[in-house]
């Protein structure tokens, strides 16, 4: 990622004029299924992070964060996998910015497939080859990479909070193993 192409100077707002946008606009995000493959390019295995969630439970999720202003698509993905999978992930993101799915968050359930209590926010979603080692960073608790069949047998995709399973179910359909 090229730091110096990435204005974080008036990129992110106050926590007060954040929660004011977020109740005014649609917020761009990006949401990354990070994956291993064999040499063949299949995926093998998803990383999924167990964090707290905004109810105070203890869930599996994927990488999601907003898209700062002056941020690039493909600069939003590295600097979110860094954030929590850490500076030796080596991701290998796609040369085109497209995206498998969109998810359109939504504050009030039952509006659409996905869900968001804090704001209206449009998520582009990417699988993300990793290439290197990763660790859990920030406030995640832990990282476990899940073998692709061994995920679909478990229920651990249906206790995922807000549409993060349905964003993992069409990241393994795009990527042809499910």
């Amino acid at each position: 990622m090229n730091r110096t192409a990435v204005d974080t100077e008036g990129a992110w707002f106050e926590p007060e004029r954040i929660t004011e946008l977020r109740r005014l606009l649609p917020i761009p995000y990006v949401d990354v299924v990070p994956v291993r493959t064999d040499v063949d390019g299949t995926v093998t295995d998803v990383g999924l992070l167990l964090r707290a969630s905004g109810s105070g439970r203890i869930v599996r999720t994927i990488i999601s964060g907003r898209v700062l202003v002056h941020e690039t698509l493909r600069e939003a993905i590295a600097r979110h996998v860094e954030k929590d999978l850490g500076p030796m992930a080596m991701p290998r993101i796609p040369a085109s910015p497209t995206p498998f799915t969109v998810a359109e968050y939504f504050p009030t359930p039952g509006q659409s497939l996905f869900t968001d209590p804090r704001q209206h926010a449009i998520s582009l979603a990417y699988l993300v080859p990793m290439g290197g080692e990763t660790e859990p960073q920030e406030d995640a608790l832990e990282l476990a990479w899940l073998p692709v069949q061994e995920l679909l047998d478990s229920t651990i995709l249906d206790e995922m909070e807000g549409g993060h399973d349905i964003v993992v179910r069409r990241a393994l359909a795009h990527a042809g193993v499910i």
